[in-house]
């Protein structure tokens, strides 16, 4: 008992206290391929997770990465923690070089401790 799984943990988005989720608005901004393949790489996450590599990747302090490869040949990074058996999803970026950038890191950690306890 305990370690049996459902098959689907819930996904949540990251609000801000005025309630837009940015996570959301952001991915409206992608065009409709890179939107799906973004959507269908969280989807295997909620079904699958735990997930490694090459999906995910953890990012240290309970945060992590869905690492999206996108059919307009950009990569998509979107950061997230698990959080009272959900996934929060606190951050999406397209990445430009080769490192996470702090900043982003910062962000999403700072929304993180936001939730916790």
């Amino acid at each position: 008992m305990g370690t049996e799984r459902t098959g689907k943990t819930p996904v949540v988005f990251y609000r801000t206290l005025a309630g837009t989720e940015v996570l959301r608005n952001w991915l409206r901004g992608l065009n409709e391929g890179d939107r799906n393949t973004i959507g269908q790489d969280l989807m295997r996450v909620q079904y699958r997770w735990p997930v490694g590599m090459p999906l995910c990747r953890p990012m240290g302090d309970g945060l992590w990465e869905v690492r999206s490869d996108l059919p307009s040949g950009r990569i998509a990074r979107v950061l997230f923690s698990v959080q009272q058996g959900r996934i929060l999803v606190l951050h999406g970026f397209i990445k430009k070089s080769r490192k996470t950038p702090d900043s982003d890191l910062g962000l999403a950690r700072r929304r993180k401790k936001e939730f916790e306890p």
